[in-house]
């Protein structure tokens, strides 16, 4: 995606069934903040205690439930402000989307954080256009932070800006990496522990938890220096990516080749160990 993404012109035109103004993307950028932290609200006032689930469909059934909060505020208001954007029913999916706009939308990333009274979720939405990236929405609602990214106008935290790291070396770096899905293939789970260990040997400290998203701000943030994932979904890649190519930072897939939503791999790093990450990945 480093080599893709590219700045496109920031204003574009409102469907005629809402309004004949003209809408910049700054625009969407400011509503869609307002729609994701009124979301953000409501899951928090769902958070606190543990969920107790005995099985799959309990714990699927308490997953939706969180999910059905958060999109019956999202999805109205951002068809709202795009009713000709297409919407992505499942947040596991992946690959490449349609020609058009899409919102890609994470209503609970880190759902089942949020079930067992962990503090690491958030609620994420992104308009793509022509497959890339244009806006991106994350919020935090347990500590109020919202990071946001614009393509060419590059990536906040509450209006500041943020700056990947400096960071030169991999053996001083902070790296991270996440588990893409529940009940991943076999070879892509093993192919996941051999690179936590090759990172064991050759980074400063590794950090494994869900969700992707919340390791990608700490990128974009200059807190922690790469991110890797193998498989993965659009909602959990899309803002994460936006965000750290906006503030600086390399995306590729982890052999270091141009990174689409259909590789096989991810990485996000500052552009002083991104070489060195790739290196250690591709062992």
């Amino acid at each position: 995606m480093s080599e893709t993404l590219q700045t496109k012109a920031v204003t574009v035109t409102t469907s005629a069934t809402t309004t004949s103004a003209t809408t910049t993307d700054a625009d969407l950028l400011a509503e869609t903040v307002l729609a994701v932290r009124t979301a953000g609200s409501a899951l928090r006032e769902r958070f606190g205690e543990v969920v107790p689930y005995e099985t799959r469909e309990e714990l699927m059934r308490a997953l939706a439930a969180n999910d059905d909060t958060a999109l019956a505020i999202l999805r109205p208001r951002l068809t709202d402000l795009r009713p000709d954007a297409g919407w992505v029913e499942d947040e596991l999916d992946g690959g490449a989307l349609p020609p058009g706009e899409w919102w890609v939308v994470d209503p609970a990333e880190g759902n089942v954080n949020h079930l067992h009274a962990l503090p690491e979720w958030a609620v994420t939405a992104t308009l793509v256009r022509d497959n890339q990236p244009v806006l991106t929405v994350v919020h935090l609602p347990l500590t109020g932070e919202t990071y946001t990214a614009l393509t060419g106008a590059g990536a906040h935290l509450d209006g500041r800006p943020l700056h990947v790291s400096e960071t030169a070396k991999l053996d001083l770096s902070i790296v991270a990496t996440s588990q893409a899905r529940p009940d991943e293939d076999e070879e892509v789970v093993r192919r996941v522990g051999r690179s936590i260990t090759a990172m064991l040997f050759d980074a400063l400290v590794v950090r494994t938890a869900v969700p992707a998203t919340l390791h990608l701000v700490n990128v974009a943030a200059g807190r922690a220096d790469a991110f890797w994932q193998f498989a993965g979904a659009r909602a959990d890649l899309l803002p994460g990516a936006l965000l750290v190519m906006e503030a600086g930072g390399r995306i590729t897939d982890a052999e270091g080749r141009p990174w689409t939503p259909q590789s096989g791999s991810f990485l996000a790093a500052a552009p002083g160990v991104h070489g060195d990450a790739v290196a250690t990945l591709s062992r």
